[in-house]
């Protein structure tokens, strides 16, 4: 959630910020300090009321031991009185704190500065690109699995639904290399890698940001209550919910590799074509949680590693920083990784880097102790290192020629070949 004690200083400058995002009003920033005056009104009340209480059964103590009972008796209605008021309190201060949660709850994050203008993707402003020239044209890549039986889309639909890929000998191979690759590279760069549960519970997906903005997008396993997991990125962070760290435990630097889950309500045509947009997809992801003075920084180091990756496997790529209108819920700033398709002739994103700022630990009640003591509120950032299923389609694309699809060579090792091949499957 973003931050209220920041928003009360800087309550004309976090307006501005909000309504950068095409979908948001300063009005919504106008009723969140309503709220939370009206909240805080409430508590005060209370407060003042509980003292009263508090003063009047001391007070009744002393005038029974000296012997004014009459005193003590009409001290103790007046209690009974602060009683039922304190009772009528509480119920305001409830309620006043649910309406303050709900629509806190639904407000995203405040865009960064660095953020440019912008309504849609059309507004995103390019960084840079890479040195490798683009490949002018290619088969698209479901026709290069296609014809080396690499990809079985139509078994996916007979297990599952659409949406739900089978890979098949060089390709599943290519996948589990691509994997491993990625995952050496992460603890390479000092991230500590773990492997975690593919479902969470509510609080953990509220936490990341997951609810209830994306709920319509998410599974769910209704009887036990639990989500499938859209990105590692929700149960990674959420391991560090509820926790109170030292400032000498920073960074904290985290990997893993899972499925991803995402019902991708609403996309069709060529959006979905092939490996574009999956119910099921493969990723790893990094996380990082920083100091906010070292927060900067640590996202560059986020773009530099995933930009290590792509260079390593000689793949066209841009960068763009997205514009407030494209900006995801949770997200201050994002940077896009997206790497050319001949096949398609356009431009797929493969990776997107995040900081959150102190979004996410609002909601992860997530503080770290300083040197001084005090309690401080770290700021966390993520980013897909990377996310499989479009670089195994780029790569096809990138390497075909006609007849076998070549691999980059830093990836021999890890596959166990230098090309994809025909396989011979009767199925």
């Amino acid at each position: 959630m973003i931050d209220l004690q920041w928003i009360r200083a800087n309550t004309e400058l976090a307006k501005s910020r909000h309504s950068k995002r095409a979908s948001t009003s300063s009005e919504e920033i106008d009723h969140l300090i309503a709220l939370d005056a009206s909240r805080r009104s409430a508590q005060g009340k209370l407060d003042e009321a509980k003292t009263e209480a508090n003063a009047a059964a001391q007070e009744i103590g002393k005038l029974f031991k000296t012997g004014q009972k009459d005193k003590a008796e009409l001290l103790r209605e007046k209690t009974k009185e602060l009683k039922v008021t304190i009772a009528s309190l509480e119920q305001t201060m409830r309620e006043a704190n649910d309406a303050l949660n709900a629509h806190w709850i639904q407000l995203p994050n405040l865009a960064f500065d660095e953020v440019p203008e912008g309504k849609n993707e059309e507004d995103n402003q390019e960084i840079r690109r890479s040195d490798r020239p683009c490949k002018e044209a290619s088969a698209p890549h479901w026709e290069i699995a296609e014809r080396l039986n690499l990809l079985r889309m139509d078994l996916g639909v007979k297990l599952s639904g659409s949406g739900f890929p089978v890979y098949v000998g060089g390709m599943a191979k290519l996948q589990r290399g691509l994997v491993s690759y990625f995952l050496d590279e992460a603890n390479k760069a000092g991230y500590v890698e773990y492997q975690v549960p593919h479902l969470v519970n509510e609080d953990s997906a509220r936490a990341t940001g997951q609810l209830p903005d994306k709920e319509a997008q998410m599974y769910e396993a209704t009887l036990d209550g639990l989500y499938l997991i859209p990105t590692a990125e929700v149960p990674l962070t959420n391991l560090y919910r509820d926790a109170l760290i030292h400032e000498n435990d920073l960074p904290i630097k985290l990997t893993g590799y899972t499925p991803c889950f995402r019902r991708e309500a609403g996309s069709y045509g060529k959006e979905v074509r092939g490996l574009n947009r999956l119910h099921q997809f493969d990723k790893v992801e990094i996380v990082q949680i920083v100091p906010p003075t070292d927060s900067e920084a640590a996202h560059q180091d986020m773009v530099n590693h995933v930009e290590a990756l792509l260079g390593a496997l000689e793949m066209p790529f841009r960068i763009l920083n997205l514009c407030a209108g494209d900006l995801g819920f949770a997200a201050g700033i994002t940077y896009d990784f997206e790497i050319w398709s001949p096949g398609q002739s356009r431009w797929l994103e493969v990776s997107s880097v995040s900081n959150f700022g102190t979004f996410q630990t609002n909601r992860l009640r997530l503080r770290y102790r300083d040197q001084d003591n005090n309690k401080i509120k770290p700021h966390t950032l993520n980013g897909s290192a990377l996310a499989i299923p479009r670089i195994v389609s780029g790569l096809l694309e990138q390497g075909w020629d006609g007849e076998v699809a070549h691999l980059p060579k830093v990836l021999h090792p890890y596959v166990g070949m230098d090309r994809l091949t025909k396989q011979d499957v009767r199925l």
